[in-house]
């Protein structure tokens, strides 16, 4: 359900580079929440359909789209197509809005050495931000969190996976946990849950998520399945979306 970690232990790791701090700089953008939305059909879509679908989002109003968990390289969108025309649609949306736009890109795939290409790839094409999803695994998220930080990249997870944990309410591990140990790998976004839609859950437990990923200091809080006090050790704050 919860678990304590030790403030001498979360020094020992890198903890997120930016947060959501940095990403309203690049936005330029305060005093409002941010306005995303993952393209939709998530499959199916050719690369330059995709890209159009990004440009009509962001031009629409968002501040920026993501690509879906499923998205990585099918033969129907390989993944180099997709980078380029999503990079289009954002820097036409941009020049059309004369706002700072961007789509998150998903690097997610079977190896380390394919997810460095993707990522370099994405850097070369001009974006800001790449996307991974929980599924790749916990020493995968933090090496690509390392390259996040050293090449000035935001990071956004994806929590796919996470049901094969948590569904079960006997065993598993809570997201709660999850957002614990993903704050310490150094992910700048966690795609964390809400109260309605898809992925719904209870508002006071998705509170909770959002208060382990936003706070400096945890304070018990049992409504919110909340158990431990926890200093954050000066982590910055995670952007839930």
């Amino acid at each position: 359900e919860d678990m304590r970690i030790p403030h001498s232990y979360l020094k020992t790791f890198q903890g997120p580079a930016t947060g959501i701090i940095v990403e309203r700089e690049r936005l330029n953008k305060y005093g409002a929440p941010l306005l995303g939305a993952t393209v939709k059909p998530k499959l199916g879509l050719s690369g330059k359909n995709y890209g159009r679908v990004v440009y009509e989002g962001l031009k629409g109003g968002l501040d920026f789209l993501k690509d879906d968990e499923n998205i990585n390289s099918q033969p129907f969108m390989r993944w180099r197509e997709r980078f380029l025309n999503c990079m289009e649609g954002i820097n036409r949306a941009s020049a059309a809005t004369g706002e700072v736009k961007g789509s998150y890109l998903n690097v997610t795939a079977a190896t380390m050495e394919e997810i460095y290409e993707r990522a370099e790839y994405a850097k070369e094409v001009g974006s800001i931000v790449i996307m991974i999803d929980l599924v790749m695994g916990y020493t995968a998220i933090q090496s690509i969190a390392l390259w996040a930080r050293k090449n000035d990249m935001l990071l956004h997870l994806h929590r796919a996976g996470n049901s094969t944990y948590a569904r079960q309410k006997n065993h598993g591990i809570n997201f709660r946990v999850i957002c614990k140990w993903m704050r310490m790998s150094g992910v700048d976004h966690i795609h964390a849950g809400t109260v309605v839609g898809k992925l719904e859950g209870d508002p006071l437990m998705i509170k909770g998520f959002y208060d382990i990923l936003r706070l400096t200091n945890l304070e018990v809080n049992l409504p919110f399945g909340i158990f431990f006090e926890m200093p954050w050790a000066s982590y910055v704050v995670v952007c839930q979306c």
